[in-house]
């Protein structure tokens, strides 16, 4: 598989604005079959974390005060990552950070999301469900650390997406997965997964 940025926000809310920022980032770069790569830091917005986000995440509100700020943090991330094609679990999410906090540095995206849970939809439809967990339960992949930080759930997404990449070329018979595939068959009703994916194979 060619390299791909895998990222993982945490934050202390689910829509992006002036109260509700990036509180943590992790960004890991797999290429052919193994991660090669990663970059992760707390990153203080002068936002406030409610409690019951401390507790599903661990990360509170004196962690954050000497943490590096935002800016600091998505300068680094937006230049590790470059133009690598990017990936995360449930990716609309995440994506709807990654390019706010871009503009916050009057930044845009110039590559596209493939999403590691839309794949599985497709790929893995009698799993239990499709959380990140689950998978890499469901799977037997590592046991990254604690779930909900941005690090763990990184390194779960990227196990997961090299597990994926490896089955497609086991099962279906592709020689090379490419990002471009993957954001293709996300696109893909299941039930026409199998048939679109014997024709990439042709």
């Amino acid at each position: 598989m060619e390299r791909i940025a895998v990222i993982d926000f945490e934050t202390n809310g689910l829509s992006p604005g002036s109260r509700c920022r990036a509180t943590e980032i992790a960004v890991i770069l797999v290429e052919n079959g193994k991660m090669v790569d990663r970059y992760q830091s707390l990153m203080n917005a002068g936002v406030w974390i409610p409690s019951d986000i401390e507790r599903l995440t661990g990360i509170s509100n004196a962690m954050l005060k000497s943490a590096p700020p935002a800016r600091e943090v998505m300068q680094e991330a937006a230049r590790f990552v470059g133009s690598t094609p990017l990936l995360a679990h449930n990716a609309s999410f995440d994506k709807k950070f990654w390019d706010y906090e871009l503009g916050l540095l009057g930044l845009s995206r110039t590559q596209d999301f493939a999403c590691s849970m839309l794949l599985a939809r497709r790929l893995l439809p009698q799993a239990p469900n499709h959380k990140l967990g689950t998978l890499n339960r469901y799977l037997g992949l590592p046991d990254t650390g604690r779930a909900h930080r941005a690090l763990a759930d990184t390194e779960m997404a990227a196990n997961l997406a090299l597990y994926l990449a490896s089955h497609l070329q086991q099962h279906y018979g592709l020689t090379e997965v490419t990002h471009r595939l993957l954001c293709k068959l996300q696109k893909q009703p299941a039930a026409k997964v199998g048939a679109w994916l014997q024709g990439q194979a042709i």
